[in-house]
């Protein structure tokens, strides 16, 4: 039996995105029957701040320590102060989130790296981050023993852009809550409307961070061209990010402030509803390391439209519809088609259920725990 160290700073700090991946990974973890110990480390919590334990095995080992002071202890001043100050001692350690601390010489590494957005589409990058991620990223990924990648097209670019070695990454792609599903219940919606603001007609809806890799500019664009024949408004679920001027002075050059809906981080629970009372879901990032969003749209049974880049075709399948992210006439074109083709839009959601259906967490845990085993193997 090993002890295995786990980051679940993410997990309590991040709404959505990376957080939720963790979250999902570690609960499903906790199911599965390996035989390990779990110390799962949270920078930046009081005992106070964590709920009663996962499950027997897992421990919380908290620190106060916040993750921007940890980060400069360990990667700008490169202190070589061990983890296991804060979690015991470990066999192996898993940072979940692009970097990795020291550890003692006898603890075996892994680290997830989720994407490479910002070596790849630089522009979309806040400037102050990409420079912290461009010297600290490429430094973990050559001292982990092993990377976990989100996609093949994220491992793809650690292979072309860091020159890692294929054999010392393993893709582990995301799963589907079973939460996931068609909500038809009609006061359920209308509780959800009300409690976002979103109003009574219906939407196309976008899911993440406000920030240009988004490219929520081109989603506006595209609904404007849309309203003279389709009254729909958008709605976008997603938390403040950064360089996002751009967007809102888009809205008001289109004169569009009155069609679309920031409502910010949506509460886990309102996702399944908000999914199936969008018209569809419009998801053409610039770039992205899975796109989960994809795939819980799919299981709710709305129609998708999403990039033909990174990773989101392995996301999607045949199940969507898949279009250049910078071209706007060919964003207009799908969802005009997606809000008004019923016989698309039923051949999109028969496939999506099917697509939906291939991932799930229980089965990405069980990858984690073979993974962590023949690395402890070996």
């Amino acid at each position: 039996m090993a002890t295995i160290g786990i980051d679940y700073t993410p997990a309590h700090e991040q709404g959505g995105g990376i957080g939720r991946l963790t979250r999902e990974l570690v609960a499903a973890l906790a199911q599965n029957g390996d035989n390990n110990t779990y110390q799962l480390f949270v920078a930046g919590a009081r005992k106070s701040q964590l709920t009663a334990p996962i499950a027997p095995r897992m421990h919380w080992k908290n620190t106060s320590i916040t993750p921007k002071n940890l980060a400069r202890v360990w990667h700008r001043l490169q202190l070589p102060i061990p983890v296991e100050i804060f979690t015991g001692r470990l066999d192996l350690y898993h940072a979940t989130d692009f970097t990795l601390p020291p550890t003692l010489p006898s603890t075996r590494t892994i680290l997830t790296v989720h994407d490479l957005s910002f070596v790849r589409v630089p522009e979309a990058a806040s400037p102050a981050l990409k420079a912290y991620l461009d010297q600290v990223v490429p430094r973990s990924v050559n001292h982990a023993d092993h990377i976990i990648a989100d996609s093949q097209a994220t491992k793809d670019d650690l292979i072309s852009l860091y020159h890692v070695n294929p054999q010392k990454i393993t893709v582990i792609l995301s799963g589907v809550n079973p939460r996931f599903q068609p909500i038809d219940n009609r006061q359920a919606r209308e509780r959800v409307r009300s409690k976002y603001g979103i109003g009574s007609l219906p939407f196309i809806f976008c899911v993440g961070t406000v920030q240009p890799r988004k490219n929520y500019e081109r989603v506006i664009q595209a609904l404007a061209r849309m309203r003279d024949k389709h009254d729909v408004t958008l709605v976008i679920a997603g938390g403040k990010g950064w360089l996002e001027a751009d967007i809102y002075r888009t809205l008001d050059t289109l004169n569009m402030r009155d069609y679309a809906h920031f409502i910010g981080f949506a509460d886990d629970e309102d996702l399944p509803v908000l999914y199936s009372e969008a018209r569809c879901l419009a998801f053409p990032s610039l770039y992205e390391g899975f796109g989960l969003p994809i795939l819980e749209a799919m299981a709710c049974g709305t129609p998708v439209l999403t990039s033909n880049v990174s990773s989101m075709p392995e996301a999607a399948g045949d199940a969507a519809l898949l279009i250049d992210p910078y071209d706007t006439n060919a964003i207009t074109t799908a969802l005009a088609s997606l809000i008004s083709d019923d016989t698309l839009r039923d051949t999109l959601r028969q496939r999506g259920f099917s697509q939906a259906a291939r991932f799930t967490w229980e089965h990405a845990a069980q990858q984690l725990a073979d993974l962590y085993e023949n690395l402890l193997k070996n």
